[in-house]
């Protein structure tokens, strides 16, 4: 199976910046491209500038979406339906990651709910779980994790889906789980979902990190954020820094 490689912009990037990193991406890509092997990958910008993504002539770059609504259509002011993602090209949506959650109360429910409606217009929900760092100093991680994987795929095809395992306590601040680390706690997600999911390990992943991680028998990819913000950073993680 291949790898899979999200970068998620978060909240960065305009118009402008957003065509500049595709002008750079695109020579970087040519001159790189043998070097990309068994790799599937993506970018989620914000969703203004997806059209701008989308335009590029790497093809085999697809486009993500960092969030949708739970609702299909209707008078719900600034939300994005699955089926308006599904019409500009989005392939894989972002869902439940861990500042939805805990900076908009996004639920496990809505999560789900998310999932089954991305699932019905043919996108591919990639629901991101994870623990705080009070929660991983408490041990209760294996805890946290399976309420999570249970309520957020609560009525969900596992085979249409990806899982991200994401440490609250490593995104954004320069920590990192340990590939062990990593590995250990995507083995147990894998276990609970009976291995009919692919999982990815997201938290201050680089292009330094990246093939340590990727080594490891039940991370099948990586979401990541910082490290997907400039080209070159982005095909070095590309090309697991070769």
């Amino acid at each position: 199976m291949k790898k899979i490689i999200i970068g998620n912009w978060k909240m960065n990037k305009n118009l402008e910046q957003t065509r500049d990193f595709v002008f750079k991406f695109e020579q970087l890509y040519k001159q790189n491209e043998a070097k990309i092997i068994d790799l599937d990958f993506a970018v989620a910008p914000p969703t203004i500038n997806a059209f701008a993504l989308k335009d590029t002539n790497v093809k085999q770059l697809k486009l993500a979406l960092q969030n949708i609504s739970e609702f299909e259509s209707g008078a719900y002011t600034g939300e994005i339906s699955a089926s308006m993602a599904k019409n500009i090209g989005a392939q894989y949506i972002i869902i439940g990651h861990s500042e939805r959650r805990s900076l908009f109360n996004e639920s496990d429910f809505q999560v789900a709910t998310k999932a089954k409606i991305a699932i019905k217009h043919e996108l591919t929900p990639v629901i991101c779980v994870g623990e705080t760092l009070q929660e991983y100093e408490s041990q209760q991680t294996e805890e946290v994790i399976s309420r999570q994987i249970r309520d957020s795929l609560e009525g969900v095809d596992l085979s249409k889906i990806i899982i991200a395992y994401e440490p609250i306590w490593a995104i954004g601040t320069g920590k990192t789980a340990t590939p062990e680390q990593a590995e250990k706690v995507c083995a147990f997600i894998k276990k609970l979902i009976d291995n009919q999911a692919p999982v990815l390990y997201g938290g201050s992943v680089s292009p330094q990190n990246i093939l340590d991680i990727l080594k490891k028998k039940n991370i099948d990819g990586a979401l990541v954020g910082g490290a997907s913000l400039e080209a070159e950073s982005f095909i070095n993680l590309l090309t697991l820094n070769k």
